[in-house]
């Protein structure tokens, strides 16, 4: 796919999370093509707050052997950031929504404890994607500077999608930041936001059929007069 052939409006609409990739890495110049474009993401004062580690080949082996090792072993999550709120009301429903429409592509029931099991550890196999990039930012930084972080991983992942990458963002990966910041010579004063597995879509996995909608325009928009 030609990223200059796509409209910005695709990009958008065929963008969604992918969970499961070809065993084919993404070459090193569209790696940089890719990566280079987000780079136009805006920020407050064009600071560029974001910090980037792309791990390939034996870093990623690495990464994710010792993810899936600790998960296993249960072996608690200590993350830069807090977790997730509890989500209440519509914004359940939706997360509710979600799960059901990725466990039922993958014909996992409810009450599948080993199925749901197996399909969250794969979150630490990282879907076998090629590359996960981890995106950071200086521990100084608070929330007005995160906001300039997600509109670059925004970005990222609207490139991406124009180059005919999949892609997933990942909360998981920023579970275990120390063994990221070791493996991939992060400096301490980096911490860990998420990290995006990508590469070429398996449309063989079945969780890669889940599609799941938008609300409806005037229940996050309001036009005022």
């Amino acid at each position: 796919m030609n990223a200059d052939s796509i409209t910005l409006a695709d990009a958008l609409k065929q963008r969604r999370s992918v969970r499961g990739f070809l065993d084919k890495p993404v070459p090193q110049a569209v790696l940089e093509e890719v990566f280079s474009l987000a780079q136009h993401a805006p920020s407050n004062c064009n600071i560029q707050p974001w910090q980037v580690w792309v791990a390939s080949g034996q870093s990623r082996d690495v990464l994710r052997e010792r993810m899936v090792d600790k998960v296993s072993r249960g072996v608690p999550f200590e993350p830069d950031y807090d977790s997730l709120p509890r989500f209440e009301g519509v914004y359940r429903d939706r997360q509710v929504d979600c799960a059901m429409a990725l466990y039922g592509s993958m014909g996992i029931a409810r009450e599948d404890r080993e199925g749901r099991r197996r399909a969250e550890l794969r979150n630490f196999q990282l879907f076998d994607a090629p590359h996960v990039a981890f995106i950071g930012m200086d521990k100084a930084f608070g929330v007005t500077v995160a906001l300039d972080v997600g509109m670059y991983i925004q970005s990222l992942l609207l490139t991406m999608s124009a180059y005919g990458l999949g892609a997933c963002a990942q909360g998981s990966m920023r579970y275990y930041p120390a063994d990221v910041r070791e493996i991939l010579g992060i400096p301490d004063s980096t911490a860990i936001v998420l990290g995006i597995s990508f590469g070429y879509e398996d449309p063989e996995i079945e969780a890669n059929n889940t599609r799941v909608g938008r609300a409806p325009l005037q229940e996050s928009v309001r036009f005022c007069d």
